[in-house]
């Protein structure tokens, strides 16, 4: 049988085929991790805003959304100025600090804006950044069909969501708290009323796990309808206010620590620090008042069992060292086997700490066996099942075939 020219370029290409597929498959998780780099570091920016570039990105997401531009662009210190200044604009002034009101009020004011109700008309973020996201997401969804949306997604928003979520939660929290303290019998009113002007701000930075999923890396131009200047105020600034007459815009941290698996942690100062002094200390994650870090280094173990605060004793603990605590609190082991030993720390109004003492049987390379502690569940009983637990297994089933 004969193959004519035809048949044969047919049958090639069709060889070819999913060479070529392969291809594009990579060229595109290259250019998803490439995006998803590029929104990483947009979203851990700190120092001064671009203020001009996030001023232009502004404008330009009024002209996509069909509003005429702003009057005047308000720029304060932190979100939590943004958020006064929020209030301010929508008559709920009432029960703010009074530092803080009038910090946000001298802002509003040096923009050419009356700190009074209603001066910057409505908020128009639902046409700057609502609807525009929802259109971008409905055209790659569209374009990329549901599997591969989900995988586009896996590929850049998912792993900048985590991190940016408890950050952003971390501010709002932090912004509430602040912004209600002292307001006594009206504290929950002031709280709904902080909370509604939250949720007219645009993240900025924090938007990036969404801008990453629709934006075309870092070029100004974007795959997403109408978020071109969204993505641009993004890359610039922290988080707005959009309004009809006027937007309020915060600066970025100047100060951001985070511990490797990108909780907010440092023990010697805030972990989250702006211009303006809106500041949030945390350890591992875990709130903490801006005194309580300077405590750490005179901690005793009587000093850790007096705390009556369980999230701040076991802080403490963490930062004491479990097994230095052990020694100086003369706690006795509950039970040893060749796997390890078990100790319980017994603590008040708190579940009880319990932890497998384990020696590695690879020796250092100074001859020397590394111990290490590893926290186990309060129910755990023997050392074993401990172990056991840390691997997924149960006692019985935990054999190791070598112990390194």
């Amino acid at each position: 049988m004969t193959t004519t020219a035809a048949e044969t370029m047919n049958l090639t290409e069709t060889a070819e085929h999913p060479a070529h597929q392969d291809q594009d498959q990579d060229q595109d998780q290259d250019q998803d991790r490439d995006r998803t780099a590029h929104w990483r570091a947009v979203a851990a920016a700190t120092g001064p805003a671009d203020r001009e570039a996030a001023e232009s990105g502004i404008r330009l997401a009024y002209e996509a959304a069909g509003l005429e531009p702003p009057e005047r662009i308000v720029w304060t210190g932190s979100p939590l100025a943004g958020t006064a200044a929020a209030l301010l604009l929508a008559g709920q002034a009432e029960g703010l600090p009074g530092e803080v009101a009038e910090r946000a009020a001298d802002a509003l004011a040096a923009a050419g804006v009356e700190p009074v109700a209603g001066a910057a008309g409505s908020s128009v973020r639902e046409a700057v950044r609502t609807r525009p996201w929802a259109r971008a997401r409905q055209r790659a969804h569209t374009a990329l069909g549901p599997a591969g949306w989900a995988e586009r997604w896996a590929l850049t928003g998912a792993p900048l969501w985590d991190v940016t979520r408890a950050l952003t939660e971390r501010i709002r929290t932090g912004v509430i708290e602040t912004l209600t303290e002292g307001a006594g019998t009206v504290r929950a009113d002031q709280e709904t009323a902080v909370r509604l002007a939250l949720l007219d701000a645009v993240l900025g930075q924090h938007d990036a796990p969404w801008l990453a999923s629709v934006t075309d890396g870092g070029r100004p131009d974007d795959l997403g309808n109408g978020l071109a200047g969204p993505a641009a105020v993004a890359r610039a600034a922290g988080w707005w206010w959009p309004y009809e007459k006027a937007v309020v815009v915060a600066e970025r941290p100047v100060e951001l620590h985070r511990d490797e698996a990108g909780r907010l942690d440092r023990g010697d100062g805030p972990a989250l620090a702006f211009p303006d002094g809106f500041a949030l200390y945390a350890w591992r994650g875990m709130p903490v008042p801006a005194d309580f870090l300077d405590q750490l280094g005179e901690l005793t173990p009587d000093r850790i069992r007096a705390e009556e605060n369980a999230e701040l004793r076991r802080v403490m603990l963490e930062h004491y060292g479990y097994d230095r605590y052990l020694d100086e609190s003369g706690a006795q082991p509950v039970h040893r086997d060749e796997t390890g030993v078990l100790w319980r720390i017994d603590l008040a109004a708190d579940e009880p700490v319990v932890m497998v003492e384990v020696v590695n049987s690879t020796p250092e390379p100074d001859g020397t066996h590394r111990t290490y502690w590893l926290r186990v569940p309060p129910r755990t009983r023997t050392a074993r099942e401990g172990v056991a637990w840390t691997f997924g297994l149960d006692a019985e089933t935990y054999v190791p075939e070598r112990e390194t």
